[in-house]
């Protein structure tokens, strides 16, 4: 950041808010017009040091990170939104404080100092000229269609085959240890649903790259059968493992179940009953969803972005921007080389790949 706006920074007074997300916004007004509005904020950015995650033809985004004893992390997100030349600016925090201490209404009213120092470095006749750079930079105009492109490598068939069953081992061996922890008292809640959830996304990425499967709506259903499949089979290998290592007699593994509910589900010396059971399986179930949903649409978003050159990626974007249908896309990529219906095919996927790690960057 730079000095002068440190300096101002540390003059300015604290707005405390306190909620499950805290956040603070302010509006000021600005001559200049949307497109300028957002070449300048983006400058402001920049010279503050926040990190941009997203913009469009009117709103601008930014996280602002710090440097804690282990790594770094975003603290706030702020948001600057342009409508007939009045600009809305937010900050909300990140992560799971409930009081910001007065530091979003630090940010917002930053930026809207560093904003206005921005732009009284630009007369009209530079603005004009940023301007038609920022025009020419959206449409565009200066990029140079190229000769050649990176030659594809024969793309692989599809096949769904590979993640189910996978998928099924891989549940089956989750299922075992998290049975074996449990048995020797070892299980922390939201801790094993993390871990469990990792090791699914883990094991999908190595599927999904083996088998080339992108159909992301059949791997939703795939990925909540694994997790059912996993703690379903926890208890089946609880049941065992309790019968082996006791040496007891058979009883069924509906009848083991029949007693858990009868016992009650017991935590810190208090029985909560069959209830306490069923509470504890919809926790498991939906933590280790939540988490493993995030986390594999990170790995299929990487991987569709990973099999394309980027300038294949950038090649194609341009024909977009140009309102060029896919049927004429398709040719141009054809006339470079692209010639193959599912490298075609995998070429969109990366564009669009790309759309959904831009949103995925923006996540709060």
């Amino acid at each position: 950041m730079e000095e002068i706006f440190k300096k101002y920074e540390k003059t300015i007074p604290r707005k405390h808010s306190i909620s499950f997300s805290p956040k603070y916004k302010e509006e000021f007004r600005t001559f200049v017009n949307e497109t300028l509005f957002i070449a300048i904020a983006e400058k402001t950015f920049e010279k503050l040091d926040w990190d941009i995650v997203y913009k469009d033809d009117c709103s601008i985004e930014a996280k602002r990170k710090e440097i804690g004893w282990v790594n770094e992390r975003w603290t706030e997100i702020i948001t600057a939104s342009y409508k007939n030349g009045i600009v809305l600016v937010k900050s909300e925090s990140l992560g799971s404080e409930m009081w910001d201490v007065g530091k979003n209404s630090k940010r917002v009213k930053l930026f809207i100092y560093a904003y206005q120092e921005t732009l009284k470095t630009f007369d009209n006749q530079s603005l004009k000229k940023l301007e038609n750079e920022v025009e020419k930079k959206n449409n565009w105009d200066d990029y140079i269609i190229p000769e050649t492109l990176p030659q594809p490598t024969p793309a692989k068939v599809p096949n769904i085959t590979l993640p189910i069953i996978g998928g099924v081992f891989l549940s089956l061996i989750l299922g075992f240890i998290v049975a074996f922890l449990s048995i020797k008292g070892l299980y922390i809640i939201m801790l094993f649903e993390f871990l469990v959830a990792t090791g699914i996304a883990f094991g999908m990425k190595y599927l999904i790259k083996l088998s080339n499967y992108t159909d992301f709506n059949k791997l939703q259903y795939l990925l909540a059968t694994m997790i059912i499949l996993t703690y379903l089979s926890n208890q089946y290998f609880q049941y065992e493992i309790i019968l082996n290592t006791n040496n007891l007699e058979r009883i069924g593994f509906w009848n083991f179940l029949q007693i858990r509910f009868t016992q009650g589900f017991m935590i810190n010396k208090m029985n909560l009953g069959w209830i306490g059971w069923i509470i504890s399986w919809i926790l498991q179930l939906g933590l280790t969803a939540v988490f493993a949903y995030l986390k594999i649409v990170t790995v299929f978003t990487k991987y569709l972005i990973e099999r394309v050159p980027i300038e294949v990626v950038d090649f194609t974007y341009y024909f977009l921007l140009k309102d060029k249908s896919e049927e004429e896309i398709r040719k141009e990529l054809a006339k470079k080389g692209w010639s193959d219906i599912k490298n075609q095919n995998e070429v969109f996927e990366a564009v669009g790949g790309w759309q959904n790690a831009t949103q995925l960057n923006r996540g709060k």
